[in-house]
């Protein structure tokens, strides 16, 4: 949804604002269903900030800070399916 884009489109795109936001949120739901077992074997990936970010973009409705949104997706998201992939594939 981020590729092609740039910051200031979250500010004139209300869809794109609101996609990013649901899929982060999503991400946060899945990472509150690891078992602790799961998140014991693999510390290394951020568990809890993901479940924290959901929480804040779920609570804090009334006030988004779009720019910790915008490195959420462009940063953090794609170093965390290179270690997702890494942990399918320990899991295989």
């Amino acid at each position: 949804m981020a590729a092609g884009r740039a910051r200031p489109d979250l500010e004139t795109d209300r869809s794109l604002e609101l996609s990013l936001i649901r899929l982060v949120e999503v991400i946060g739901e899945a990472a509150s269903q690891v078992s602790r077992e799961t998140r014991a074997r693999y510390p290394h990936i951020a568990w809890h900030p993901m479940v924290g970010m959901r929480h804040r973009l779920i609570h804090g409705y009334d006030y988004i800070d779009l720019d910790l949104l915008w490195d959420t997706v462009t940063l953090d998201l794609p170093a965390l399916v290179r270690q997702l992939v890494d942990v399918l594939e320990a899991e295989e």
